[in-house]
Parts: structure tokens; C-alpha cells; sequence
């Protein structure tokens, strides 16, 4: 299936990963958003953006991933876009804690290169 109808919110506060991540993702074919935070990532939402995924990193200030799932779950902004964390927190609770909040996936960034990442995404994407 191409990619090219593949809409990603990718939310972190790391330019590089952004920069990074925003490449491999452009490089294998998807549209690219980029949020720098969980506030930046809410008012896109808010004004209308209905990616077919959101990348959301955890640790970030202001509004972190757990807060944002929150919050993008209260008010109803994941519509139809599916959630997988990509974090360094790799703690058992952490992950628990994520699913539990509305992610369908949480990658732990240290165990997964960015074309291990893109490769996961699109298998996510894939199956409905």
C-alpha cells in the first residue's frame, strides 16, 4: 500500500528527532506534520488536523505525551488517528501507563533505529 495518503503528527521538543524522524518518514513516502511539544501538537488538533498517526514522544515540557493522551482523549482530538508513543521511558509503567491512556503501540527509542521506527509505523498503518 503507498504511503503517500499516510498523514504523521510527529510531537517532540528534540529538533534533531524532529529533523530526523520528519526525513525517514518524508523519505519512505508519508505527508509530515511536526509539533514541537504536546501544547503545539493540541491547538493543530484543535484547529482541524486529522493525522492517520501520531509519533508522540513522553518527556516534553509544558504538556507532556501522558497529558497530552489525556487531554487529546478528553476532548475528543484523536478522532480517528492512531497513537503510538516513541519515548526513552522504557519502564514497564511507563508503557503500561501509555497504552492505558489511549496509545496503541509505545516504542522505546533506545531499543529501535529510525528505520526500525518508520518500518513499525507502516506495519501499523497497514493493519486496520
Amino acid at each position: 500500500m503507498a504511503n503517500s495518503d499516510k498523514k504523521i503528527l510527529i510531537v517532540d521538543d528534540d529538533e534533531f528527532l524532529l529533523d530526523m524522524y520528519s526525513l525517514k518518514f518524508r523519505e519512505a513516502g508519508f505527508q509530515v506534520e511536526l509539533a514541537h511539544g504536546g501544547e503545539d501538537a493540541l491547538k493543530l488538533l484543535r484547529e482541524g488536523l486529522a493525522p492517520d498517526l501520531i509519533l508522540l514522544d513522553i518527556v516534553m515540557p509544558t504538556i507532556d505525551g501522558f497529558e497530552f493522551l489525556k487531554i487529546a482523549g478528553n476532548e475528543n482530538l484523536k478522532k480517528n488517528s492512531r497513537i503510538i508513543v516513541l519515548s526513552n521511558l522504557g519502564q514497564k509503567e511507563d508503557i503500561e501507563r501509555g497504552i492505558s491512556l489511549g496509545a496503541e503501540d509505545y516504542i522505546v527509542k533506545a531499543n529501535s533505529t529510525p528505520s526500525e521506527v518508520v518500518k513499525k509505523i507502516q506495519s501499523v498503518l497497514n493493519k486496520k
